[in-house]
């Protein structure tokens, strides 16, 4: 019997050394958000964006701070949004009461991505409450996702568990992109689609969706129409293009529709791979565009 005690006591302590070994491989930091909505419920507070914005900024979490510089979020301008925009921050009460739920899904996602390139590195993840104009943007230092721009944005996905998870993935592949951490304002369609559609399909592979599902819905069945015209273009420059950065688009043309050509390239690529944990290194660490497109089999309309 001492024995039988002995060897369970063993088993129960390399069990319990095990699981305190495992922490998740990467810091989500949502204090900020809420810090935020605490002083927002505060009623002297309530009613004084220049107050709430001032308090608010004057304790940021490390996260907030490098976030705050990249996107120039201060008291003032913060203010301002709360005053221009009341109803985008309200609404992202709703979101900010999903993020245990995201928090776990980015934990396997991130764990997912551990397994399909080793390579990978982690760095924090921060949400926080911005001014309203930036879903996410990430330094050497991490990722910072707006949680009342990434929860207004639906036209990206409608279930907003389920857009916070697809985009923050697809945006945790770029802190792995080589090309991703060079800002080119020159830069091709080429070159940008490829960025953005490998961030894409790793993403799925990560999370299981893409972050931009509408676009693969709104493209469906015009593959070969759309991916020769892109082709035709693919040497211009992305800024000012029909293909990237231009937000929402127009009528009967969706906004960043070479993130879903990209994809394309990038699932090509990896289908025809023998080796497919060398396609994903690949498709990541991918410094030559136009040489990953000829290797990648691609051409416009290709069943996929």
């Amino acid at each position: 019997m001492r024995r039988t005690t002995a060897t369970l006591a063993a088993l129960l302590l390399g069990f319990n050394s095990h699981a305190a070994e495992a922490p998740p491989r990467v810091a989500i930091v949502t204090s900020d958000v809420d810090r935020f909505f605490a002083l927002a419920d505060d009623p002297a507070l309530a009613a004084q964006p220049d107050q709430l914005a001032a308090r608010y900024l004057a304790d940021p979490s490390p996260g907030l701070v490098e976030f705050m510089a990249l996107r120039r979020i201060t008291p003032e301008k913060l203010a301002a949004a709360l005053r221009d925009k009341p109803q985008v921050f309200q609404d992202a009460r709703g979101c900010a009461a999903k993020l245990p739920n995201v928090r776990a899904r980015l934990v396997a996602a991130t764990d997912r991505l551990a397994q399909i390139y080793p390579a990978a590195r982690f760095p924090s993840i921060t949400v926080a409450i911005g001014r309203a104009t930036t879903a996410g943007t990430a330094n050497a230092k991490g990722l910072y996702i707006g949680l009342e721009a990434l929860c207004a944005a639906k036209f990206i996905e409608a279930d907003d568990e389920d857009r916070f998870v697809h985009v923050i993935a697809h945006e945790y592949v770029h802190a792995q992109q080589p090309l991703a951490q060079i800002e080119d304002r020159e830069e091709s369609v080429l070159r940008a689609a490829l960025v953005e559609g490998a961030a894409e399909f790793v993403a799925e592979q990560m999370s299981g969706s893409v972050g931009y599902p509408l676009l693969h819905i709104w493209a469906r069945g015009r593959e070969k129409e759309l991916e020769t015209a892109f082709l035709a273009e693919k040497d211009a420059r992305a800024i000012g293009s029909r293909w990237l950065y231009n937000q929402r688009g127009t009528d009967g043309w969706p906004g960043d529709l070479g993130y879903w050509v990209g994809y394309r390239v990038a699932k090509s690529y990896y289908n025809r791979a023998p080796d497919k944990a060398a396609a994903i290194k690949a498709i990541i660490e991918m410094r030559d565009p136009a040489a990953f497109l000829a290797e990648s089999g691609w051409t416009p309309g290709i069943r996929l």
